[in-house]
């Protein structure tokens, strides 16, 4: 095989696989070739993963050796894909009755869900993720383009209990913005008990509903490692109850009978530099 064609083998193998760690002499074997030209094949991979700002390569030595792919978002790409986020939101026909902003169509964007999932994986990279958890039902695309990145299942926690799921875990809780007591489920099959658990949810208001998530995974003994939002409200009037979390967008008026909306960059920027 030559080595432009065993460059494009390896890519698209990186690309597909995530944090898989494999050995080297799997890849002798697929492209028929030796040890040192895979090496040099990887080393030029790796530089032009690293100048693209798409991740990095990391190999270890020894009898375990071998390589994965770490995918990451430099700062540079994540601002500006959160830039070019921020300005759809800012768009007047967002407006929904009661100051909410329509975002389905950010939801149900394949590329656009996938470049969020990348700049939160890339935020929580070094956390020890063993799950994504989310919500029904808007934060599900979400946790699933995070998880393809970091490489691990997605558990839903859900509103009411499935008779398919098993027996289950509930809990209840009041939601942060309208005060009520609402419920969360969650099928005791679904996660191990002492697993690293990253929270992803849509939009966060006060983080009711985080809080309830929070609570729900205590039962099963987890360690929430890191929480991200794609947009949170700056509300003065609610009082926030969810602290360490990373948000890509906060929307911080929303003027209905002005028909203007003001959004600016989340907190990620803070997480980055930490």
């Amino acid at each position: 095989m030559k080595r432009s064609n065993r460059l494009v083998t390896l890519t698209n193998f990186f690309l597909e696989n995530p944090r898989e760690h494999v050995q080297l002499p799997y890849f002798v074997r697929l492209l028929q070739t030796t040890k040192a030209s895979v090496s040099e094949d990887m080393d030029i991979i790796d530089a032009v993963f690293q100048q693209e700002g798409l991740g990095y390569l990391n190999r270890t030595t020894g009898a375990s050796g071998g390589v994965k792919f770490i995918p990451e978002f430099s700062q540079k790409k994540s601002f500006q894909f959160i830039e070019k986020l921020r300005q759809k939101l800012e768009d007047p026909s967002r407006i929904l009755p009661g100051g909410y902003l329509y975002m389905s169509d950010l939801l149900g964007n394949p590329k656009t869900v996938k470049e969020i999932g990348r700049v939160f994986a890339s935020v929580f990279s070094k956390s020890d993720i063993d799950v994504v958890v989310t919500v029904a039902t808007k934060g599900i695309p979400l946790a699933y383009a995070v998880a393809s990145f970091l490489d691990v299942p997605v558990v839903i926690v859900r509103r009411d209990p499935k008779v398919t799921e098993g027996s289950s875990v509930s809990i209840n809780y009041v939601s942060g913005s309208s005060r009520k007591i609402q419920t969360m489920v969650l099928p005791k099959r679904s996660l191990q008990e002492g697993a690293n658990v990253c929270i992803i949810d849509d939009f966060m208001k006060a983080g009711g509903t985080i809080t309830g998530m929070v609570s729900l995974l205590e039962e099963f003994n987890a360690n929430v490692k890191a929480i991200g939002v794609l947009a949170e409200a700056d509300d003065d009037e609610e009082e926030r109850v969810v602290d360490n979390y990373t948000s890509l967008i906060k929307i911080s008026h929303v003027d209905i009978k002005g028909k203007k909306i003001e959004v600016q960059s989340g907190n990620i920027g803070e997480k980055s530099s930490e």
